[in-house]
């Protein structure tokens, strides 16, 4: 293997991705790799990947698609932990006991 040439082609494909982080799409290899698996890397492990013959590069309309998947799945879960959080105060009973006669002289 010539590896001059190896990594100039990891360089030249680098090159031509305009975006810091592409979007790849994976291909079925021989060790078990699936295909379509969509993942954002940077450029130059996409570029990499593309040279190794492990992914190609996504498709303007599958990088939007993927992106919007990913930030709807953010949001999903950022709501998700907003809703499991608690806010708990404490109040001590002389508080507490301010509070309630407060409340019975406003209600009667």
């Amino acid at each position: 293997m010539d590896l001059r040439a190896y990594y100039q082609k990891i360089r030249d494909i680098e090159s031509q991705i305009a975006e810091e982080f592409a979007v790849v799409v994976s291909l079925e290899t021989a060790d078990g790799g699936k295909a379509d698996t969509l993942t954002e890397v940077s450029r130059g492990i996409a570029a990499k990947m593309v040279v190794d013959g492990f992914a190609r590069i996504a498709s303007p309309q599958q990088a939007t698609d993927f992106r919007a998947q990913q930030a709807e799945a953010s949001r999903a879960a950022e709501q998700e932990a907003a809703a499991g959080r608690v806010h708990l105060s404490v109040v001590p009973t002389s508080e507490l006991n301010q509070l309630k006669s407060a409340v019975r002289t406003l209600q009667g």
